[in-house]
């Protein structure tokens, strides 16, 4: 195991999601919202910071760390990016994700004995989405109010997306394309996806991600989020939501996530 106090994993950022739903990512309506550009999504700057825990602990990481994070600034693509870890007397990893000399984020990762019990799938009941965007309700206090079910359909990971993820989030750990397994931000788009798939959406941003790691996703296996709205409420005049998301493979618990976005930014208000 490497001892990561201190090192760094810099990397130029790749905004994969510029053709996305969410125009949060486009530079035309990101730079009306006040921002220099489209953002770098979350989950990528999550990937980011992901690589310190996992050069720190190995494979044990995958299996069953823990990674918190908070985004404050954005990251814009084509800039350098800079995530750093450094270990706590603990044993825990502060992390950091910062810019062009701007913290974007911050986290700490944490590797327990064992992974503990998996949440109770039968906790998480399965909504359909539905079939097209005008179906989809708009996102507001009803369509996400507190224990409304918000599911993805199943879709198989295979190894050419996940090595084009690889290949977008700049990873060099050897391990993912190595061993066939799913990398956490890969993982944590489900959370996106549970809300994309579900309700139309103005511009948003993701604000932070709890992740328990359960057990490893593999290439060749069916990706799924089950999601339960635990919150509705307003922060300095954006309307935010919390997600309690299972992600699975084959329908076993691989990950257990608490995920909050803004999904109505003040800056929309009429």
């Amino acid at each position: 195991m490497a001892d990561v106090s201190g090192l760094t994993h810099t990397i130029e950022a790749y905004n994969l999601s510029h053709a996305s739903e969410n125009k949060i990512h486009d530079d035309t309506v990101a730079q009306k919202l006040g921002f220099s550009g489209g953002l770098v999504p979350g989950v990528e700057v999550f990937a980011y910071a992901s690589h310190l825990p996992l050069a720190r602990w190995g494979r044990a990481f995958l299996e069953r760390g823990e990674i918190e994070a908070k985004f404050g600034k954005p990251v814009y693509d084509g800039r350098m990016a800079t995530a750093s870890a450094t270990e706590a007397p603990d044993g825990t990893l502060a992390l950091r994700v910062e810019s062009e000399g701007v913290e974007c984020a911050t986290g700490v990762a944490r590797l327990p004995a064992s992974a503990g019990s998996a949440p109770d799938l039968s906790d998480y009941g399965y909504r359909t989405p539905p079939s097209d965007v005008s179906s989809r309700p708009p996102a507001d206090e009803s369509s996400l109010a507190v224990g409304n079910l918000l599911s993805t359909v199943p879709a198989v990971l295979d190894r050419e997306r996940s090595e084009a993820y690889l290949k977008d989030v700049r990873e060099t750990n050897e391990i993912y394309a190595r061993e066939g397994i799913a990398h956490p931000g890969l993982l944590l788009r489900l959370c996106n996806f549970a809300l994309r798939e579900n309700v139309v959406l103005p511009p948003w941003i993701q604000v932070g991600s709890t992740m328990r790691n359960l057990s490893l996703a593999r290439v060749g296996e069916a990706l799924s989020a089950r999601t339960r709205v635990v919150a509705n409420y307003d922060r300095k005049g954006h309307r935010l939501v919390d997600l309690d998301c299972l992600l699975l493979a084959d329908d076993r618990p691989v990950a257990h996530v608490l995920h909050t976005a803004i999904y109505k930014l003040r800056h929309l208000e009429s």
